[in-house]
């Protein structure tokens, strides 16, 4: 079962989705233009699948995953050296009161919906899935 990424068992509020987004498209945005001056991170194709933020919208965690499968260990070492520059680039965009500590972790939504294809296909469960409908 996936983990909850929202800790006291509520969803995010409205404002925490806005923002998110918003972080969303920034960052990909800064990322696609490659507005960050470390070539070995413009270099990279990354992809921002989602970002969660706190209650408090102090803290912003970006759910990224390289590009055509690439070296995900590499990707995290650029993007924790670039930190600082990648959250100066994404407050840029924004009017909050605070800049968010950006946070990144492995999108895996792409795995899951490689694993659900894969199980929807056995013959079992689509004969499972027939027999419904």
């Amino acid at each position: 079962m996936a983990k909850n990424r929202f800790h006291d068992g509520q969803g995010p509020s409205q404002r925490q989705l806005r923002v998110g987004e918003l972080i969303r498209r920034t960052l990909s945005e800064v990322l696609q233009r490659g507005d960050i001056h470390d070539p070995e991170l413009n270099r990279l194709s990354i992809t921002v699948g989602e970002v969660s933020v706190s209650p408090d919208l102090k803290v912003a965690t970006a759910y990224v995953v390289p590009l055509g499968g690439g070296d995900s260990d590499a990707m995290f070492e650029r993007l924790k050296r670039n930190q600082n520059e990648l959250r100066r680039a994404v407050s840029k965009g924004l009017t909050l009161k605070y800049a968010p500590e950006l946070r990144f972790r492995l999108d895996e939504t792409f795995d899951r919906l490689d694993e659900t294809r894969r199980l929807f296909s056995q013959d079992a469960v689509r004969r499972d899935i027939e027999e419904e409908e």
